[in-house]
């Protein structure tokens, strides 16, 4: 075997560390990694046609799987369209390895054709960002690169000159062995005796959940019932905590939906589970609080706390269950399962009255479609704007379903490159995405990337022809619309005309149908829904300063728009309270 060059090294140890495929766009200076992708076995190149989408997919694979996963860009422009994505996948705490070859070693800060300094750029969406610029420096600073993105779970960024990656490795070069799992935290003990006297003490305690109950749900509804406590969540908790939960009040935050935010300001005790919910408007000032978080730059940041707990959620409820007292005084849940309930009546009307027969298509009964017939280990990556809205309320997590979106960045254009992503994890699996007119028609290149690799991913676009999130923030601050109005084209031919299946939804009994139809399609297909624009009702009652401060409660949304099968969950939850 001949003597490796840096670029063969450094595609032989993102093997060993789990990376199964690189996504990006080939390039002069990345020409010599990519060669040596094609001469490795055990991982692949993927070709997409923006750079932002590779990050986008590289950051979807490693939240479906948990595993490392890779995305590159050439020098200059190239490795600059990946920061989207990159800072997607970092806010996501997705472990990504961010490849950003550069212009020739001994141009660098001469103003050479396409010179950036992406050891410079990368810094902010990374936990480490440090150029190659000796061969020397391999493996080290690639092993560095990706122990801090498994370690810390975000990105990590190498700067690699290509003259340098055709170099020779250098002889004994220091490899060792690769962290690629990360291990369980648990609380100190005095911390753990801290919170248990708080809860003891508590007459009526709420659980507010996110993104790190994942792996957790047992032990969060095992506390629950111990201690009686109303279970909310944010956005990214959903999948999580929202299904089989006696004790679910809702969702709080700008999309949020039912009596989470009565729950969290009118308990004595407030825990926050595994979140870094941003909008500290929603929370309250004036009850106790807890966080518990894996990272502990998150504890504080968003309220005062009477007890900072780091460590693993699943660890820490472990401990707890087994040390606080049973509370039999389910009043105050009782009461927030009745709120929880009656708010969800009073808005579930809007997605059930006469939606089969209005035109356009209402978006909440397009939403309550898919959820019913997508299948139940479904991957949903979700648009940001009015498709968070309808995933928010109208998927029905099972424990098996996931969703994914850009919920902490806040993108747009995300879900078609996140589905290329969650699809190449398992292509026997679905993958639906719920697109915006806008988001999809940003990045529309890449639905060839699906026809090009045949990736059977199920676009269920939702066409209102406007950027109907932004036309609802210039609504609500006294604006008229201006610049949100799209001219779009017939997208189901543009997926025909590229080798998909493709069918355009105008009437609402056509819709089922068109759905079966393209989920049952063996390859890439785009379901075209010409949804209603005006599907955004606004109660009066809502001011303008409080949709721009995130102030105000869950019972008064600004989104009013049913709620789908989630009324069905409070109905049964609500049959559970004892009568007197």
């Amino acid at each position: 075997m001949g003597k490796q060059n840096v670029a063969e090294q450094f595609v032989d140890i993102l093997v060993r560390a789990g990376v199964r495929r690189m996504y990006g766009v080939v390039g002069d200076s990345l020409n010599p990694v990519v060669d040596a992708i094609r001469r490795t076995g055990g991982i692949e190149w993927i070709q997409v046609r923006h750079e932002e989408t590779a990050a986008f997919a590289a950051g979807a694979e490693a939240q479906i799987t948990g595993r490392l996963a890779a995305c590159a860009g050439s020098c200059g422009p190239g490795n600059l369209h990946l920061i989207n994505g990159l800072y997607d996948a970092h806010r996501s705490m997705a472990p990504v390895l961010a490849l950003a070859s550069h212009i020739p070693s001994g141009e660098i800060g001469l103003g050479f054709f396409q010179e950036t300094h992406p050891d410079r750029l990368f810094t902010e969406c990374s936990h480490y960002c440090e150029l190659i610029s000796n061969p020397r420096q391999m493996p080290r600073v690639l092993q560095s690169a990706i122990q801090h993105a498994i370690g810390r779970s975000g990105v990590g960024v190498v700067a690699l000159p290509g003259d340098i990656a055709s170099l020779p490795a250098p002889e004994k070069s220091i490899e060792h062995a690769l962290v690629t799992a990360r291990p369980t935290v648990r609380p100190g003990d005095g911390e753990i005796e801290k919170l248990v006297r708080l809860v003891d003490e508590a007459d009526r305690v709420t659980l507010f959940c996110g993104s790190g109950t994942a792996g957790a749900h047992a032990e969060v509804m095992e506390f629950a019932g111990r201690v009686k406590a109303p279970v909310g969540h944010a956005l990214r908790g959903k999948e999580w905590i929202q299904y089989d939960n006696p004790y679910d009040v809702g969702m709080s935050g700008l999309l949020g939906y039912g009596a989470a935010y009565e729950a969290t300001h009118e308990c004595d005790l407030l825990i926050l589970l595994g979140t870094d919910f941003p909008y500290n408007a929603f929370l309250p000032d004036d009850v106790k609080i807890v966080q518990v978080d894996i990272r502990p730059e998150h504890l504080g940041r968003r309220s005062k706390l009477d007890l900072a707990v780091w460590g693993d959620v699943r660890e820490t409820l472990r401990a707890l269950n087994t040390r606080v007292r049973p509370k039999t005084d389910r009043r105050f849940l009782d009461r927030m399962l009745k709120k929880h309930a009656d708010a969800l009546e009073g808005v579930v009307k809007a997605y059930t009255r006469k939606v089969e027969k209005h035109t356009p298509i209402h978006p909440e009964y397009v939403a309550s479609v898919v959820d019913e017939l997508a299948d139940e280990d479904a991957v949903f990556t979700v648009d940001t704007g009015m498709c968070n809205v309808w995933a928010a309320r109208y998927l029905s997590p099972n424990g098996k379903r996931r969703i994914i979106g850009s919920f902490s960045h806040g993108s747009m254009a995300n879900a078609l490159p996140q589905a290329i992503g969650a699809q190449f994890t398992d292509r026997g699996r679905q993958v639906v995405s719920m697109s915006g007119d806008g988001g999809f028609s940003m990045l529309m290149g890449d639905f060839l990337t699906l026809v090009q690799y045949d990736l059977p991913v199920k676009v269920v676009l939702f066409n209102n022809s406007s950027l109907g999130m932004v036309e609802l923030e210039m609504l609500v601050s006294g604006l008229p619309s201006y610049g949100t109005t799209n001219h779009n084209p017939d997208f189901a031919a543009i997926a025909r005309a590229a080798g998909a299946f493709g069918v355009r939804v105008e009437k609402p009994k056509q819709l089922a149908g068109a759905l079966k139809d393209a989920f049952r399609h063996k390859g890439p297909a785009l379901v075209d829904v010409v949804t209603d624009p005006n599907a955004l009702s606004i109660p009066p009652r809502i001011s303008a300063e409080m949709v721009t401060g995130f102030a105000l409660s869950a019972s008064k949304i600004v989104l009013d728009g049913g709620v789908g099968r989630m009324i069905q969950m409070a109905r049964s939850n609500l049959r559970n309270v004892p009568r007197p």
